[in-house]
Formats: structure tokens, sequence, C-alpha cells
């Protein structure tokens, strides 16, 4: 249950800077002080966040798998949990992977 309440926590800080790279930049045609980005522009952001979120999460995830394959001692058990916290990690660069591909595919080809 503590580590359910941790990954929780750990998201909601590292998806916090999402919102602030999501802010709007540009001003409004309809008078000073209005600002607004295009929806290119806040969605790029977002996908940049996203990104570097991303990134952030296979780093920690790989890490864990090692520091898993460290601890383990050759003990078979700890040893396939190590391993089998290292293929999750694969699986989840080649899902994230793909999400990226398929943005940047749809992306050419609306734009």
């Amino acid at each position: 249950m503590k580590t359910n309440k941790l990954v929780l926590v750990l998201l909601g800080v590292l998806l916090l800077p999402t919102l602030v790279f999501a802010q709007m930049e540009t001003t409004a045609p309809g008078g000073p002080g209005v600002t607004f980005g295009s929806l290119n522009e806040i969605i790029h952001k977002i996908e940049n966040a996203a990104g570097l979120v991303f990134g952030a999460l296979a780093v920690l995830a790989f890490l864990f798998a090692g520091i898993r394959f460290l601890t383990a001692g050759g003990e078979p058990e700890k040893v396939a949990t190590a391993r089998n916290a290292f293929m999750w990690g694969v699986a989840g660069v080649v899902v994230g992977i793909l999400a990226f591909s398929i943005i940047a595919v749809v992306g050419s080809v609306l734009g």
C-alpha cells in the first residue's frame, strides 16, 4: 500500500512540469495581456514534457532492475524477478517508442 502512495506521489511530481510547460505564450490579437498559444504549440510542449517524463521513468526502471540483479546474490527466484523487471522495462520502452512514432506519423500526415 505504501508503494502505491509513493508511486502516485512520484508521478504527481514528475507530471507537474507538464502543466508549466503547457502555458500559453503568444499574445492574442484581441488585446494586451491576453495570451494563448496555438493548439500545435501546446501539443508540442506537452509531447516534449511527456518525452522527458518517459525517459526518466525508463532510466528508473532499468536502475531498479539493475539493483535487483546486484542484490540477487545468485538466488534463482531473485534473479528471475530482476530479469522480469528488466523485460518489463524493455517492453515499456518499446511501447513508448511506438507511441511517439504514431504521434509523429499522424502529425506528418495531418500537418
